[in-house]
């Protein structure tokens, strides 16, 4: 029987950067992975480029029925921290856009750099194991997988959520958490992009691939401005993306598509200089001729500024500021980048990630109720849990 002093289940961001710290610390480490290949989710992250922090993180990034839960960690391993390392392992990159930092060649980097630091600190790793089941020992646990029993005093479950599963993810987190009589809130899949009404569909399908940059994209009191694109099925792009963690199914959102601008003075503007022109035409010149086609065909403007009186061109201004959309759904877990909700907060120690109900046993990243908002927070947030574990393991 294998026996080492921590094992930690998932070989992604948070489980890597928990193997390493414990692993600095003298522990014996084992990390063991189902699938065949290593830290999928990051070499998929940020269109292979892997956006692997934000300059700006903080606890207001985060969603969570207990907003607090998640500051002890951030603050005692901040985004500067995880800089500094990729700066000592000489990985060069930028910062994008609102303080997100991405790899300037590739995702892999970030992946070489946890794999180097787990094997500088010692740590094992061993891929295409499945655990089978998990029972409290003496001592610890003992954990039946497909490649033998294993013992351990520290088991860290860091499996991830139910995002992406064609990238290895499973509800293990949340079984395990049951297991023990843990409480696991509901979960939904976030990030992610929405798609319309088949009625709706019809009209923006054909716009798929075009992208209107800024919009102002609301819900309640939630609003976040960034790009939108139009795909086949529906809406996405940053700004959609991270407010679909808001929204809730049936209800519907507000799209401000000229957040920048009054429309209403600018039309008065161009009436006055261009009476004779067609309103199709001048706003063609605030977005794409496909984009105001489709708009002006389903709000049915149409005729020149000249005929135009200030009352319908604030009925004009107020559509485009004011966009209405009910989105049918989501495209679910399949294209999410993480999930909502997970395993309740109250059940974990803040400082150590320790289950309150199974000492011993630590739940770290994307299976606890901590979502970051897009831009590389979900990252900070495995780096952070993961070190903090680390320390306690």
């Amino acid at each position: 029987m294998q026996q080492y002093d921590v094992l930690i289940v998932g070989a992604g961001a948070s489980g890597l950067m928990c193997a390493a710290t414990a692993g600095y610390r003298g522990r014996s480490v084992l990390v063991i992975e189902h699938t065949k290949k290593i830290g999928r989710k990051i070499l998929m992250s940020g269109g292979g480029r892997c956006n692997f922090t934000n300059i700006h993180n903080g606890p207001a990034n985060f969603i969570s029925a207990n907003p607090h839960f998640c500051k002890s960690a951030l603050s005692r391993y901040s985004a500067q921290d995880f800089i500094e390392l990729v700066d000592r392992h000489g990985i060069e990159y930028h910062e994008k856009t609102l303080g997100q930092l991405f790899c300037n060649e590739s995702s892999k980097e970030i992946l070489q750099l946890l794999l180097t630091e787990c094997d500088w600190a010692g740590v094992t790793l061993q891929t295409e194991t499945e655990v089978k089941g998990i029972e409290q020992v003496e001592g610890g646990y003992q954990i039946e997988t497909s490649k033998g029993p294993i013992r351990c005093e520290s088991l860290v479950i860091a499996t991830g959520g139910l995002s992406i599963p064609n990238g290895g993810a499973t509800a293990f987190a949340f079984d395990v958490a049951e297991q023990f009589g843990m409480k696991v809130l509901e979960r939904r899949a976030a990030l992610v992009p929405f798609t319309l009404q088949p009625q709706e569909l019809e009209h923006f399908k054909p716009l798929s691939g075009i992208s209107h940059d800024p919009v102002e994209i609301s819900y309640g009191k939630t609003t976040f401005k960034e790009s939108m694109l139009f795909t086949h099925r529906g809406l996405s792009g940053p700004a959609v993306l991270q407010i679909s963690s808001y929204w809730e199914p049936g209800k519907a959102v507000t799209v401000n598509l000229f957040p920048e601008l009054d429309l209403l003075e600018w039309l008065k503007e161009q009436r006055e200089a261009r009476p004779k022109a067609e309103i199709k035409t001048v706003l063609a010149t605030l977005m794409t001729k496909r984009l105001v086609q489709t708009f002006c065909e389903i709000w049915a403007i149409d005729g020149t500024l000249g005929q135009c009186s200030n009352e319908k061109l604030n009925a004009i201004a107020d559509q485009f500021h004011h966009w209405q959309v009910k989105p049918s759904g989501t495209e679910g877990y399949r294209t999410a980048e993480v999930t909502l909700g997970g395993i309740d907060t109250n059940e974990v120690s803040q400082k150590t990630f320790e289950a309150k109900k199974a000492p011993g046993i630590y739940f770290i990243g994307e299976c606890l109720d901590v979502t970051g908002h897009l831009g590389g927070h979900n990252f900070q947030w495995a780096w952070a849990s993961g070190f903090c574990a680390g320390q306690a393991v």
